[in-house]
């Protein structure tokens, strides 16, 4: 690693301690370049603001679940099976993550607001893992045929968003919030499995 990434991941650590201790909006940049033992001025020729670091968080965060996801999709499960294990190892991640460190929940609503093309970003890379299974799933079989794969997966997001940051939608329990994802993935399997025809109402 070079020496400007330590000091850029050196930075990003010094962030991420203090927005989880003090949250986001009462972290101040002088105030991460003072735990890094550097001048303000510094730490912008590596993040051009606090809404840049706390983009990079979620980088971070989601990297980790990028891998699990490609790694889930590429299995021999079942895909049914993998379709429930990538929205319930998000739920699972998520949920712990937040419950562990509440001010997070800050820096998600923040990018929700502030950089709606990151998180964007992030579904169009999560509907990838999921064609993945729908395609599989219909050259096994299981599913019947769709005209458009990454209509459907974005319609499966849409339909379980709730699940994605469930503190920001809900007060249930994480085994309550386990036990209404299944519900859902219950019905969204049995249709993928039947097929769905369009109507006029529903083309886009």
């Amino acid at each position: 690693m070079s020496d400007k990434s330590k000091t850029r991941e050196q930075i990003l650590d010094a962030a991420m301690n203090r927005i989880k201790h003090y949250g986001y909006g009462k972290t101040t940049m002088s105030e991460i370049a003072r735990d890094c033992d550097m001048s303000a001025g510094n730490i912008y020729r590596f993040f051009a603001s606090k809404l840049d670091i706390a983009e990079a968080m979620a980088r971070k965060f989601n990297s980790d679940l990028y891998q699990t996801y490609s790694e889930i999709s590429r299995s021999d499960a079942p895909p049914a099976q993998r379709l429930r294990q990538v929205f319930h190892y998000g739920l699972d991640q998520t949920f712990d993550a937040i419950e562990r460190e509440a001010k997070i929940l800050e820096v998600a609503e923040v990018l929700g607001e502030e950089r709606p093309l990151f998180m964007n970003e992030g579904l169009a890379q999560e509907r990838i893992y999921l064609c993945t299974i729908l395609e599989d799933g219909i050259e096994r079989g299981d599913f019947a045929p769709i005209a458009d794969c990454n209509y459907t997966a974005e319609m499966i997001q849409s339909a379980l968003m709730k699940y994605r940051f469930p503190q920001l939608f809900s007060r249930l329990t994480l085994p309550k919030l386990r036990r209404e994802l299944n519900g859902v993935l219950d019905i969204i399997i049995a249709g993928l499995a039947k097929g769905i025809e369009k109507t006029p109402e529903t083309e886009h």
